[in-house]
C-alpha cells in the first residue's frame, strides 16, 4: 500500500469518516414478480410475493416504479419495508373477493366494527417488527369502504396490531377509507411527513407506546383528523403513552381537496351544520388511558377543535400542549369531558382527567353555538388543570336567552360539544373540575353576545391571573355557581379577590 494510501487511511479515520460505505438493503421490485402497473390488473399475489420474499432473505426493501398498482390485501412481514416511488399508488380494488375477511374478535362488543378488525384492509400487518413503509408515492383507496354497513370490503389502507419498531414516512393517503392509518398496540412507531386526504379517520393511534408523530397533513371532514384511542379491541386494558405530535396540521376542506391543491369549503356550507371535523382527538375509545403526551406547534383550519375525551375509563393525565393556532372552527376550541360512558368489560370504574397542561393558543372565527367546554361529572371532577397565554375571537351572537340555560349532565352520553347543547358563555363553560388555574386567557366574540365570557359551576380551587373577557352593556364577564376557593388578580373586570365559598356571584 503506497503511503499516499496509508494517510488518506489515516486522515478519514481521525474523521470519523468510514472508509467505505455499507451495502443498501436488496431490493425487490414486485415487477420481477409479476405486477402490473396498469391500474387494471389485480397485483395482491405479486405484491405478497415480493413481500414474502423480502422476508424470506432476511429483510429488504419491496419496490413499486411508477404506475398503478391495483391491489387487495397486502400481507406485511418482519424486517420488510414497501417503497413507493415518485409517481407510484397502489390503488385498492372495489372487488370484495379482493380482501382477506374481517377476522372473529370476541371483544368486538367493546369498540366499532373498524377498531374490532384488521385484516379487511389493503395493507395489513400483525405480530410484526421491523417494517416501514416510505417513499413519495401515494396509496388510493378508492375501493375502500367508508361504513360498518359494507362490511366485506375492506375498510382500512394501512393496519398494525401488535407491532413494534415500525416506520411511515413520505407518501400520501387518498381517500384511506374507515382509517387511513390504524394502528393498535404498536410501539416505537414513527410517521412522518406523511398526508393524509380522506374520507373518515386520518390516522388513529390506539393502545400504542413510544409513537412519534411530526410533520404531518391530514385532512378529514368527515371524522378525525389525529386521533388518539385506548379501546378494548385487544381483549385487556393498555394506555397510549409516550407520544408526541408535532408540526402537524389538520384541517375539513373537502375531500380530495387538500391533495389537489383547491382547498374547497363546500361540503358544510349549509345553516346549523355540524361542520367538518377534521381535528386532533383523544377518545372517544377510551377504556384504556391516555399518559404522558405531548402536543405542540400545530395548525386547526376549518375543523373542530381540540378535544380531549375520556368516557370509558380510562386515566387522561399527564399531558402538555402548545403553540396551536386555530381558524374557522366549527365547535369549541377546547373540549374536555371526563363521563361515565363505561363502554368496557363490567364493573370498570369511572377514570381520571388531571395534570393536563394547554398554552400558548390563538383562535380565530369559532363556532357562535359552543365556547370552550370543561367538565366532568357529578363526583367526579376534572382535576389540576392549567390553561396558559389563550386568545381566542368567537364569532358570537349569543341571546339572553342562551346565557340562562342549563346544559343537561348526560354523564353517559357521546362526548361531543354538541352533547350539551347552546353554551350559557361565550367563552369558556366549566363544570366540576377542581385545581383550575387560567393565566394570561382573553376572550372576544366580532357579533355582540349577550353571554357571559366565562361561567364556573361546581368548581374548587380556581385561580385567574390577567383574565380578559369582553362583554355587552349589562352583562357580567364571569359567573360563578357554587364555588369553592376562588381568586382573581390583574383582571380588568374586577379588583383582586379572594372567595372562600360562593353559591352564586357574577363579576
Amino acid at each position: 500500500m503506497s503511503m499516499y494510501r496509508v494517510a488518506l487511511l489515516f486522515s478519514s479515520a481521525c474523521l470519523g469518516v468510514m472508509a467505505a460505505p455499507s451495502a443498501g438493503p436488496a431490493v425487490f421490485d414486485v415487477t420481477k414478480f409479476g405486477a402490473v402497473g396498469d391500474g387494471t390488473t389485480l397485483n395482491s399475489s405479486a405484491i405478497n410475493k415480493a413481500i414474502d420474499a423480502a422476508n424470506g432473505a432476511g429483510g429488504g426493501r419491496v419496490y413499486f416504479p411508477a404506475g398503478t398498482w391495483l391491489s387487495g390485501s397486502i400481507h406485511l412481514k418482519s424486517n420488510v419495508t414497501l417503497y413507493l416511488e415518485q409517481g407510484a399508488t397502489i390503488l385498492a380494488s372495489s372487488d370484495p373477493q379482493a380482501y382477506d375477511p374481517a377476522e372473529p374478535n370476541q371483544w368486538d362488543k367493546f369498540q366499532d366494527f373498524g377498531h374490532s378488525h384488521f385484516r379487511n384492509s389493503l395493507i395489513w400487518g400483525e405480530g410484526l417488527e421491523n417494517i416501514a413503509i416510505l417513499g413519495t408515492g401515494r396509496i388510493y383507496g378508492k375501493g375502500l369502504t367508508r361504513s360498518e354497513r359494507q362490511p366485506n370490503l375492506g375498510n382500512k389502507a394501512i393496519s398494525l396490531k401488535l407491532c413494534r419498531n415500525v416506520t411511515l414516512k413520505d407518501f400520501s393517503i387518498l381517500q384511506g377509507g374507515w382509517f387511513g392509518i390504524l394502528a393498535t398496540g404498536v410501539d416505537n412507531m414513527t410517521i412522518d411527513n406523511v398526508k393524509i386526504d380522506t374520507n373518515r379517520d386520518g390516522m388513529d393511534i390506539d393502545s400504542c407506546r413510544n409513537v412519534h408523530i411530526s410533520n404531518c397533513s391530514v385532512n378529514s371532514p368527515y371524522d378525525d383528523g389525529i386521533c388518539l384511542k385506548a379501546d378494548y379491541a385487544l381483549g385487556f386494558f393498555r394506555d397510549d403513552e409516550n407520544i408526541t405530535i408535532t408540526n402537524c396540521s389538520v384541517s375539513g376542506y373537502d375531500t380530495g381537496t387538500f391533495l389537489d391543491g383547491s382547498y374547497q369549503r363546500k361540503l358544510f356550507d349549509k345553516p346549523n351544520s355540524p361542520g367538518p371535523t377534521g381535528r386532533i382527538k383523544f377518545g372517544t375509545e377510551s377504556s384504556g388511558g391516555f399518559k404522558n403526551i405531548t402536543i405542540s406547534n400545530s395548525t386547526f383550519d376549518d375543523c373542530r377543535g381540540l378535544a380531549l375525551e375520556t368516557v370509558d375509563g380510562g386515566h387522561l393525565e399527564d399531558v402538555t400542549i402548545s403553540n396551536v393556532t386555530m381558524r374557522d372552527i366549527a365547535n369549541s376550541p377546547i373540549f374536555l369531558r371526563l363521563g361515565a360512558r363505561l363502554r368496557s368489560p363490567e364493573g370498570t370504574p369511572v377514570g381520571y382527567l388531571r395534570r393536563v397542561n394547554i398554552s400558548n393558543f390563538i383562535v380565530y372565527n369559532a363556532d357562535p353555538r359552543y365556547g370552550s367546554i370543561i367538565s366532568g361529572i357529578p363526583g367526579h371532577d376534572i382535576d389540576d388543570l392549567k390553561l396558559n397565554n389563550i386568545r381566542i375571537y368567537y364569532k358570537g351572537g349569543g341571546t339572553k336567552e342562551d346565557a340562562a340555560l342549563q346544559p343537561a349532565e348526560d354523564e353517559k352520553g357521546y362526548p361531543e360539544p354538541r352533547m350539551f347543547g347552546q353554551i350559557p358563555a361565550y367563552g369558556f363553560f366549566i363544570r366540576h373540575v377542581k385545581g383550575l388555574e387560567m393565566n394570561g386567557i382573553e376572550v372576544s366574540y366580532m357579533k355582540d353576545d349577550f353571554r357571559p365570557a366565562f361561567l364556573l359551576q361546581d368548581v374548587s380551587e380556581a385561580e385567574f391571573d390577567r383574565v380578559k373577557g369582553e362583554h355587552a352593556a349589562g352583562v357580567p364577564t364571569l359567573i360563578l355557581k357554587n364555588v369553592q376557593g376562588f381568586r382573581v388578580r390583574n383582571s380588568p373586570f374586577t379588583p383582586d379577590t379572594q372567595l372562600q365559598t360562593v353559591t352564586a356571584q357574577q363579576f
